[in-house]
């Protein structure tokens, strides 16, 4: 099979229906002719996330729809893009960012998001309804935090949310947005040196080459916005379309349940011949992952199907990953979630959709699903 990369509009938070009732392991030819396979379960999907006999490195995977991976697929990962190595470069880099991201220095954070959120509220209410939430609230608030973390100025978030949206566009133009980011990123790291502040970039100048930092910078700057951005939108989203008001338990069941990496990814290659769900995965083999399906195995998650804020198995999702290569920034994602979600619903509890649930534009065309605008109105 080939991976399918659109949802029902009908169902739009629901998993592709071309994947549903697949076996735990199945072929899957990838964009380049490849034939390898894809992990629709739970169980199979940590054995492959978790043994170290597959690899992450980019010049040994192909790409499920298509690289948008810098250097290129079959190349190997340029200086500093970690999530595209293996240990001990990957436990390196890895070692270095940990401490950055730690859940103490997160909650220290938690006022200053706060004020970001209530800010953007604010503009909302004096503008009046409607809204369109994606560039009003969803976009901004994590482009903010991870601009003042890294230390990026946000008055360049055109700049780097534009190219951001290039690298996990499919047809976008990977190459200039790439060069494009490196270059900015690369002269930003130059300044911090000369004139170091209290942020992650200048705390690592000591300990990395300019090429190696601007490539981590690159990787937190386009994930750190990015995904969180679409899980704010999407999520808010199935909330009202749901019908129920927001429960402060409700992130990771909302992580489970819209899955919003859709295309493959993560991915894997076998090193050696594995076995895994009961078929042969041969060396060379790249093995991608549906996490669509994964998070909602029923043989993990009870009524996967079903929307259930309150449901005590949810932290079991791989919204995440897992092993060596889980989100350094999972837990930011999270206390941007929980407050945004909850700032949004206690600010506006008349919260609606503007136009009908079918008219929402989806995004089929990006690594991280989610919508491109969400008109909504209130009381």
């Amino acid at each position: 099979m080939r991976l399918p990369i659109e949802r029902d509009p009908k169902c739009p938070f629901d998993p592709p229906p071309a994947l549903l009732g697949l076996p735990p392991m199945s072929r899957l030819e990838f964009a380049d002719g490849h034939l390898g396979w894809l992990a629709t379960t739970h169980e199979a999907a940590r054995t492959v996330l978790g043994d170290p006999r597959f690899s992450a490195r980019q010049e040994l995977k192909h790409a499920a729809v298509r690289s948008t991976a810098p250097g290129g697929a079959g190349r190997p990962a340029p200086p500093g893009f970690f999530a595209a190595t293996d240990p001990p470069e990957h436990t390196r880099y890895r070692r270095l960012l940990t401490g950055q991201f730690t859940v103490r220095r997160m909650r220290v954070l938690e006022p200053r998001i706060e004020r970001i959120a209530a800010d953007h509220l604010d503009a909302m209410a004096a503008a009046g309804p409607p809204a369109e939430l994606v560039t009003a609230y969803a976009l901004p608030i994590p482009s903010m935090v991870i601009c003042e973390l890294l230390g990026v100025p946000y008055e360049d978030h055109d700049f780097f949310q534009d190219r951001s949206l290039q690298l996990v566009t499919l047809g976008g133009d990977v190459a200039r947005a790439t060069a494009d980011l490196a270059a900015y990123l690369g002269e930003l790291v130059r300044r911090k040196r000369a004139e170091p502040g209290d942020d992650l970039i200048s705390g690592l100048t000591g300990e990395l080459t300019d090429e190696e930092l601007a490539n981590v910078a690159m990787i937190l700057l386009v994930a750190g916005h990015e995904t969180t951005a679409n899980m704010l939108a999407l999520g808010v989203f199935a909330l009202l379309e749901d019908g129920r008001p927001y429960q402060e338990d409700a992130v990771e069941e909302l992580l489970r349940w819209l899955s919003i990496l859709h295309l493959g990814a993560p991915s894997r290659a076998a090193l050696e011949d594995v076995e895994v769900a009961g078929v042969l995965v041969r060396q060379g083999e790249t093995v991608a992952l549906s996490l669509p399906m994964i998070n909602r195995d029923p043989g993990v998650f009870e009524d996967p199907d079903a929307l259930r804020p309150d449901r005590p198995e949810a932290r079991k999702h791989l919204g995440f990953g897992h092993g060596v290569h889980q989100c350094l920034g999972q837990q930011l994602a999270r206390i941007e979630m929980r407050i945004g979600y909850r700032a949004l619903f206690e600010r506006f509890p008349g919260l609606r959709l503007a136009v009908p649930a079918t008219e929402v534009p989806l995004k089929h065309d990006a690594a991280a699903y989610g919508v491109k605008s969400l008109p909504v109105t209130w009381s």
